[in-house]
């Protein structure tokens, strides 16, 4: 199934471009020759590209969890909801942190959670951020990131297919699928 075609208002973005997104904002942090010890990725938007930067750069992933799209079925931004604990293997969060989501919105929730870094975790000493994506309307301007999108679109990405899925429905939603295969 083809996605409608993307304009100054809807982004609409396939698997393959997203994975290419990914490698290529990698790629640019790479090559700015900074390094860093862990990536802390910001569940959920985060996760995919965090685990990707995790496995090229061969250091251990951190995991926040975030909300803030809670109302409207997730088209409103609400009150901003950063969880108590951190999931990571390796020790505290500390050294050198690659901040990494999938864009930054607003602004708010990265520029809270840097504040939430800094104030809570004295043993990091450096925090520095990538996106995939910053809209223009967005008050924090990330270190890395791989479009600016001035006209603020809504981002359609691959994996919110899955947000209108139920169980229930995978048998139905495979099948379609293989067929247009």
């Amino acid at each position: 199934m083809n996605a409608p075609q993307s304009n100054e208002k809807h982004l609409w973005v396939s698997w393959d471009e997203y994975h290419r997104l990914i490698e290529r904002l990698a790629l640019k942090v790479y090559e700015s020759g900074w390094k860093f010890d862990m990536v802390l990725c910001l569940a959920r938007g985060g996760v995919r590209p965090g685990d990707v930067f995790s496995r090229i750069f061969d250091v251990p992933l951190a995991i926040l969890s975030t909300s803030s799209y809670r109302e409207d079925k997730g088209t409103t931004q609400g009150d901003l909801d950063i969880a108590k604990y951190m999931t990571m293997t390796k020790g505290p969060l500390s050294g050198k942190i690659l901040l990494v989501d999938d864009l930054a919105d607003s602004g708010v929730t990265l520029t809270k959670v840097m504040q939430h870094l800094k104030d809570n975790f004295e043993g990091v000493t450096e925090v520095k951020s990538a996106v995939i994506w910053t809209k223009g309307c967005s008050a924090f301007k990330p270190d890395y990131q791989m479009e600016e999108l001035p006209h603020n679109p809504w981002i359609h990405q691959p994996f919110e297919d899955y947000d209108g899925i139920r169980p229930h429905q995978l048998a139905a939603w495979i099948k379609k699928g293989e067929a247009q295969s």
